[in-house]
């Protein structure tokens, strides 16, 4: 898997040698001169959660903490840059705030807040008001989903906000009822997320919207809590959004609709990420509804899509991850099953169940995986069994937001702060 290694600018080109130099020593994940791995966005630099390095540890009692930084809750997932890590938490149920971290040391870089609570629906309020979706970096900047529907765009170097969307004014949408989830993806000069009770694309440098699309869905509703994949299907580069009521694939330069399926599910809600099976091949889940697999098949400028299979196994909040030919999916019964990708069957499903939540990243035949209750397990990926390997208890706070590992260093966000691990305490 290739990294995406953030391009500094000149000003920063000194701190960015020095962070390498430090993750190196801190490490050992890195060759001499190279920077360290990082995390620049949601479920990793690939958006698949694969992370390059040595293989994880049998036990994780080898993980050792380096620095914690106390925050206000929130949502979103750690991003890791060369040399600091940006984090994200609602303060007195009104601001919400991004800071930057350093990498080596947990020491605050710069800050940034602006005026955003929301209240959101009943079925959502036992689980927290605060800031969810994780931000997204290309090294020189940061953009930031806020609450209200709103796209920030900070400077990575000091913090300071460069343009902002907010999409109900622009278009007179309706607050998502969740509040924002979807977490945007760069591409090249474009930001692409769902919002506007649609799917966007904004310009990166200015702050544009360059085009809006797939607005099918009850304005009274609001906008969806799935977030977008740009990447190859079948050869060709689409936009990959499960929207509110549809799964569609659109092009990324225009927002044409190439394709789309409608998707049913509880009360309109969609939360998975659609997961790449393959060159041709989607994956989705919906709450209450079913797992499904989509190939893509391409003729001209014809986009078409047959599903292959439907199941009844349903992953709730939790994006399935891929290993070989196998999907390993947290479902909505709260336990662990491995799906063959041929045919959507169950190889095996736990015995155990687990929290609401997991969030994984994989390497090799192995995946970690953070529960919400708090808790680290260590599992084995093989369509043999489940086999836990290991598992520890590592916050006494919910885990909800997306762990991210790089290299030898594993970052948690509870409801309470930020803690960061080094295996084997390097």
């Amino acid at each position: 898997m290739s990294l995406i290694c953030p391009c500094f600018s000149f000003r920063l080109g000194i701190r960015a040698l020095l962070g390498g130099f430090i993750g190196l020593a801190l490490s050992g994940s890195v060759s001499r001169g190279a920077e360290p791995a990082t995390w620049p966005q949601w479920r990793g630099p690939n958006r698949d959660c694969a992370s390059s390095g040595a293989a994880f540890p049998d036990k994780l009692d080898g993980l050792k903490q380096a620095w914690r930084v106390e925050l206000g809750p929130g949502y979103s997932g750690p991003v890791v840059l060369a040399d600091r890590v940006i984090v994200t938490e609602t303060v007195d149920e009104k601001f919400e705030v991004v800071r930057a971290l350093d990498r080596a040391t947990g020491k605050e870089l710069w800050t940034a807040r602006w005026e955003g609570g929301q209240s959101v629906i009943d079925l959502g309020k036992p689980r927290g008001e605060w800031i969810r979706a994780t931000p997204a970096s290309d090294g020189k900047s940061v953009y930031v989903a806020g609450m209200r529907d709103l796209l920030v765009c900070l400077d990575a170097s000091d913090g300071k906000e460069r343009w902002r969307v907010d999409f109900v004014k622009e278009f007179n949408s309706a607050l998502p009822m969740f509040g924002m989830v979807s977490s945007p993806q760069i591409d090249g000069d474009a930001v692409y997320t769902l919002a506007a009770t649609g799917v966007v694309r904004v310009n990166a440098k200015t702050g544009k919207v360059e085009w809006r699309t797939l607005t099918d869905g009850p304005k009274e509703e609001g906008g969806a809590t799935s977030s977008v994949l740009v990447t190859n299907v079948a050869g060709r580069k689409m936009v990959v959004a499960l929207n509110r009521k549809t799964l569609a694939l659109l092009d990324p330069e225009t927002g044409k609709i190439l394709w789309k399926q409608a998707t049913p599910a509880y009360r309109n809600t969609t939360t998975l990420t659609p997961v790449i099976l393959g060159e041709s091949a989607l994956f989705i889940s919906m709450i209450a509804g079913r797992s499904m697999r989509f190939d893509v098949s391409i003729d001209g400028d014809k986009v078409a899509a047959k599903r292959t299979w439907d199941v009844s196994q349903v992953s709730y909040m939790s994006t399935p991850v891929r290993v070989g030919d196998y999907l390993y999916a947290h479902l909505e019964t709260r336990r662990f099953a491995c799906l063959d990708l041929k045919t959507g069957r169950a190889k095996w499903t736990s015995d155990q169940s687990f929290g609401e939540y997991w969030s994984m990243v994989v390497r090799g035949d192995r995946i970690l995986a953070l529960d919400q209750k708090g808790t680290l397990y260590l599992v084995r990926a093989t369509p043999e069994k489940f086999d836990l390997i290991d598992q520890r208890k590592i916050s006494d706070a919910d885990t909800w937001a997306h762990l991210a590992v790089c290299g030898d260093e594993v970052f948690v966000r509870d409801l309470k702060g930020i803690v960061v691990y080094h295996w084997n305490g390097k």
